[in-house]
């Protein structure tokens, strides 16, 4: 005989009379109707500074997850999120919490991303709520990330609750950071509350915060139904999900609903909220955050930020909605095995049924043969689609060097966007390029200050702005994408031995004397290998360009010449000598001309067999020559 499970005594729901009951139907809540006990917020904080782990204490202190059930970074559900101890997908939780004072409160909880390359995350889960928690590492301070998403929470008109986090650690000086909070941000911390997300202590009292310091949301049950779509993924057994912000009115399951950008229609198949876990309701009235799914097939049809409205008595003027994420950040997927392109196709469609802000298109390489050139909204989002790609499919994957999106202008007066450097027109028929612009924050301590802005400098940064923080340094500067995308990000946290933080933003495009640099071997264009440069450094990049290629790929029996060039114009060239068989090892003594006559003889074959012979360029080339630091 089975023991029974322990329950945990429900805060807001009579005991069930038999313990081992188990319903057959998922359970019901019922809508609540009075506003001022919802609050909707969300975690923001720099990478690393605790948000997982802080929802996990919230989650876990309100019973919303049985202890036996609880696991860290709960709401963090793909692997590589878990690995690398990171938040890619912004994920929303339903929590019940009795306050001190008797009431019973539902709190609706967004945990974001911390990444710049996840931003667009931030900002749509912002215009879902009214309040958020700023969570503050209080062993390191204010960091350039922890800047950007407190601006995109004042923008969106919240209400801001400061948290230190990490106050178990040795190093933490709350004090000391919540004076910066005040300084670097210009909110008020003085009511910071302290908290320790990995002991728990402190959860109660952010509880009570979030319960009385933030607002009650505003809707109107009576009115139309209005709901914003804050996010939709793909399910193989529902169709897409979508998540959705009721504002006014109510929806309800078999529900015929209008989505007001495509005007398609669609009948509600399940209502419901997240407890992390699914769970039906049978309806969602103003300030509530849940999901919907109406046998939608493709996430593309369900764009974020579109509103949501009834069919036959909707509202006809949309929400301001928000920006759809652009991708800067374009490079070439190739397979390693050219016989798992149709596998790589399978997989890549897949992806993309998942995230819309990734795109791509089919491309050819004479050395690479069949791939794709693909969008991405930064590296790290580049390496999450190639970590998924190679773990989840098990394909070996190329990547060619990322490039960004260039506006040429032809002397024709018409525009195209450049996404790859191969394709690039005639130089004779372009009149002038344009390149994406950035505006970097970098916050880093003084003593490493002098490398920084040596290493702005180098990458034709113009510097806009430089403020202290304490004993921290904070520089703002006009950077070219192009430059941040290679691998500045590695050298800056080199310079500083990890202690610098970095946030960027696209500011818009600007003129400058860009030019396409092709990579010749053996006097063929290796397209794979093209990029675009500034013409100041090109000279310098083609040359560490050819000297990588030499040691890369292997002797042949002719000589190979190896260039880069601009147009018609070389400007660096390393030549790899043949492999020489000794012809004449079996010539003892005699005439030298039999010597001569066998030499001359190797000679004109080599010649000949260099003007036929292909150059096979192995992989692990392409591989370490695209890695190169310009």
């Amino acid at each position: 005989m089975y023991a029974p499970y322990p329950i945990a005594p429900a805060t807001n729901s009579p005991p069930c009379a038999d313990p081992l009951a188990r319903p057959r139907k998922p359970l019901h809540i019922k809508h609540m109707t009075d506003l001022t006990h919802i609050r909707n917020f969300s975690i923001v904080a720099h990478i690393d500074h605790g948000k997982s782990t802080l929802a996990d204490r919230l989650i876990q202190q309100t019973k919303t997850v049985a202890d036996r059930d609880m696991k860290a970074q709960m709401l963090d559900s793909m692997d590589i999120e878990r690995e690398r101890g990171i938040t890619i997908k912004a994920n929303t939780v339903r929590i019940e919490y009795t306050a001190e004072n008797g009431e019973n409160y539902t709190l609706n909880l967004i945990d974001t991303p911390g990444h710049v390359d996840f931003a667009y995350e931030v900002s749509r889960s912002m215009r879902a709520v009214e309040g958020s928690l700023l969570v503050v590492d209080s062993s390191q301070g204010v960091e350039a990330q922890t800047l950007a998403n407190v601006y995109q929470a004042i923008d969106a008109d919240h209400e801001i609750v400061p948290v230190l986090n990490k106050i178990d650690l040795p190093a933490s000086d709350c004090d000391a950071v919540a004076e910066e909070i005040e300084d670097v941000i210009g909110i008020d911390a003085s009511g910071a509350i302290q908290v320790s997300a990995k002991t728990g202590q402190g959860i109660t009292e952010t509880l009570e915060a979030i319960v009385h310091k933030l607002p009650a949301p505003k809707g109107d049950p009576d009115a139309p139904l209005k709901a914003m779509l804050v996010d939709s993924w793909y399910d193989s057994y529902l169709g897409v999900i979508v998540l959705v912000r009721i504002i006014d009115g109510h929806m309800r399951k078999g529900d015929r609903v209008k989505f007001l950008s495509n005007g398609t229609l669609h009948g509600i198949d399940k209502i419901g909220v997240f407890r992390p876990q699914m769970q039906d309701v049978d309806v969602l009235g103003p300030g509530e955050i849940g999901f919907i799914t109406a046998s939608i097939k493709q996430v593309r049809d369900t764009r974020v930020g579109d509103t949501i409205t009834s069919e036959r008595k909707g509202v006809e003027t949309a929400l301001p909605g928000f920006k759809p994420a652009q991708p800067v950040v374009f490079c070439g997927l190739f397979p390693v095995d050219s016989n798992e392109f149709e596998d790589m196709r399978d997989a890549i469609e897949k992806l993309a049924l998942n995230d819309a802000s990734f795109s791509f298109e089919m491309e050819t390489s004479a050395a690479l043969g069949f791939g794709f050139r693909c969008g991405f909204l930064g590296l790290l989002h580049l390496e999450v689609i190639r970590d998924r790609i190679e773990r989840e499919y098990d394909i070996e994957l190329i990547t060619t060097a990322p490039s960004v999106v260039y506006h040429v202008y032809m002397r024709d007066g018409t525009q195209i966007d450049l996404h790859n450097p191969a394709d690039m027109p005639d130089l004779t028929l372009v009149d002038h390029l344009e390149e994406p612009r950035i505006k970097a924050t970098i916050l880093v301590p003084d003593e490493y200050l002098g490398d920084v802005l040596k290493l702005c400098q180098d990458r034709r940064g113009v510097q806009m702005d430089l403020t202290y923080a304490g004993s921290r340094a904070m520089t703002v500067y006009d950077l070219p994408l192009n430059e941040v995308v290679f691998d500045f990000y590695d050298r800056l946290k080199s310079v500083t031995k990890g202690y610098a933080s970095f946030d960027y933003q696209v500011t818009g495009y600007q003129t400058d004397n860009l030019v396409k640099m092709s990579v010749l071997v053996n006097d063929e264009a290796v397209d794979a290998l093209s990029m675009m440069v500034h013409r100041d450094r090109a000279e310098q990049r083609g040359r560490a360009m050819v000297e990588k290629l030499k040691d890369l790929i292997p002797r042949h029996m002719f000589k190979i010449p190896i260039q880069a060039a601009i147009g018609g114009k070389v400007i660096a060239r390393e030549t790899l000598s043949a492999l020489r068989k000794d012809v004449t090892a079996k010539c003892y003594g005699g005439d030298a001309s039999r010597k001569r006559k066998l030499l001359d003889k190797q000679k004109a074959g080599k010649k000949k067999m260099r003007q036929f012979g292909k150059v096979d360029i192995p992989q692990e080339a392409f591989i370490s020559a695209l890695k190169m630091d310009g």
